[in-house]
């Protein structure tokens, strides 16, 4: 791919590295002047490779670590402070300032989505997008859920008045694929119900949040966001040692997650919410759609070349329909673009992380060794920032594309005879995310659907495995994932029930009514939150 500087249209240049200097805490944006740590983009600026310089980041140490836990509890005050006693109308609104403050970023954002993580154009667009959508969504499902806690019940003489509190302290630790969207669906809900944050940006992805930092200044009461950077080891291993974090929200692999949460002195107070790794299977049956079959497998094996919790990354293809599916599948991903994440129709871009392709190459030998073959002539060729696509068949439970989550552009085609092969071989695996069906004979489906449900969370008939609508639940069983996300449930997955319990008697129920008159309460109310 020819990548010249020349090429690169005006308003997507680099031409001025991003300095971030600040970091965020007590409501204040602190300037750092110890050591940086510059960041780069896989994608080259010049006629010959050479890596972007797009910025730098500060390297904080353990003291302005343990600096934003003392902010992030001075702000939750046990409980008593300004945000956690808040009523929920004057929460909203500090979101709803918030919201309109980044919309003004957009352009911003998405020109460092394309650097920084090389997620194409209309992905990284519909990335922000996506998220302004989900502030707005969770507000009103917020709302909703004020609305149906504005009441009192009574069972057995005694009133109870129940809402969801807030948890207390939250570390907020994003993924690099989805570096705004993914870390939002954590964040956002984790204010709103009035907890305070922590939050630590990617390793990739960091410089975006940049932009955002203002409007998290202007929108929130001090010390409830704060925003830190540096290396997550340093960083977080003290924050989590002190024994004051009340809820680890990581989207990333079971291994940090597990790492992190070891560091907690008393894990029994720990709350988790956790969105992890996955190797979501496809199955394939005599009777589908090939067309339709191979059309969504592309979507699901290769959009973001791969890098999605979400992707499909095992096809399970019935030995009946294989040759044919494989014929038409592998011409099609030789078929897909590959460019800049600006290029017009492009499907695959380079990979930010600088081993990744190296890694994948690591793989596709493996399994050459052990006896698949590279079906699309495209398949491994490389150059400094990018593999292509290599669709590898047959692939056996030996070889290290079978075993571990590639998350990245190669593709395992496994035949089957029988359909418990691949319902033992899901039944054995670490993860259960999801699972994408393809066929229509019902007689045949309803038995699978029956037990795959029993497997995974989600089971997506004749269509890729995804994460949307965000109002669906958005979780998994064993090593995938810990609470459930979605815009419904993350409100949930941070706060706890927690309400006020009254005997019925003349005494008890002349304070309520004083209470509920003059409004003195923000947790006793009967307001309705149009």
């Amino acid at each position: 791919m020819s990548n010249t500087f020349l090429e690169i249209p005006d308003a997507y240049k680099i031409k001025t590295p991003l300095n971030q200097k600040n970091y965020l805490v007590s409501g204040k944006l602190k300037e750092w002047e110890g050591d940086t740590a510059e960041v780069y983009s896989t994608i080259s600026s010049t006629e010959d490779y050479k890596p972007t310089l797009l910025g730098k980041i500060p390297q904080l140490t353990e003291k302005e670590a343990l600096e934003s836990l003392d902010s992030a509890l001075a702000a939750y005050d046990k409980g008593q402070g300004l945000w956690p006693t808040m009523r929920v109308i004057d929460r909203i609104a500090c979101m709803e300032e918030f919201v309109e403050q980044i919309k003004s970023k957009r352009e911003d954002v998405v020109k460092l989505l394309m650097w920084e993580i090389g997620k194409n154009l209309p992905d990284s667009e519909k990335e922000f997008d996506r998220t302004i959508d989900y502030i707005y969504d969770t507000i009103e499902a917020y709302k909703q859920i004020d609305r149906d806690s504005a009441k009192f019940e009574k069972n057995d003489g005694v009133y109870a008045h129940i809402r969801r509190g807030p948890l207390g302290v939250v570390l907020c630790l994003g993924p690099y694929n989805y570096p705004l969207n993914e870390t939002f669906t954590l964040l956002i809900p984790a204010l709103i119900m009035g907890n305070t944050v922590i939050f630590k940006p990617a390793k990739l992805g960091v410089l975006l949040i940049s932009p955002l930092l203002e409007a998290f200044q202007n929108s929130f009461p001090e010390g409830v966001v704060n925003v830190i950077y540096g290396r997550g080891r340093v960083l977080a291993t003290p924050i989590m040692q002190s024994g004051k974090i009340d809820v680890l929200a990581l989207i990333g692999n079971s291994k940090s997650a597990n790492a992190i949460q070891n560091n907690h002195p008393k894990k029994n107070r720990l709350r988790l919410v956790l969105g992890l790794e996955a190797k979501n299977p496809a199955i394939i049956l005599p009777d589908a759609d090939l067309d339709l079959a191979v059309n969504e497998c592309i979507a699901g094996t290769l959009s973001f070349n791969g890098q999605r919790c979400t992707a499909l990354k095992v096809l399970y293809v019935h030995e009946s329909v294989v040759d044919e599916f494989n014929r038409r599948y592998s011409k099609k991903v030789d078929a897909l673009k590959f460019g800049n994440p600006w290029d017009s129709g492009v499907k695959l871009t380079p990979l930010p992380e600088v081993d990744k392709p190296s890694y994948i190459q690591e793989l596709i030998d493996d399994a050459l060794e052990k006896g698949a073959q590279i079906l699309n002539e495209k398949g491994g060729q490389t150059n400094e920032n990018f593999i292509f696509p290599a669709v590898l068949y047959p692939v056996s439970k030996n070889m290290r594309v079978f075993q571990e989550e590639q998350f990245g552009p190669v593709v395992p085609i496994v035949p089957f005879k029988e359909i418990e092969e691949p319902l033992d071989d899901m039944a054995a695996s670490n993860y259960g995310q999801q699972v994408s069906l393809f066929g229509k004979n019902i007689n045949t489906l309803s038995p699978l659907i029956d037990s795959l449900v029993n497997l995974v969370c989600r089971v997506n008939l004749n269509s890729s495995c995804q994460r949307g609508p965000d109002v669906y639940p958005f979780t998994g069983r064993k090593d995938s994932a810990f609470s459930t996300l979605s815009v419904h449930d993350a409100l949930r997955s941070f706060s706890i029930r927690t309400f006020v319990a009254s005997k019925d008697n003349e005494y008890n129920n002349a304070i309520l009514n004083k209470l509920l008159e003059n409004k003195t309460s923000n947790f006793i109310s009967t307001d309705y939150i149009l």
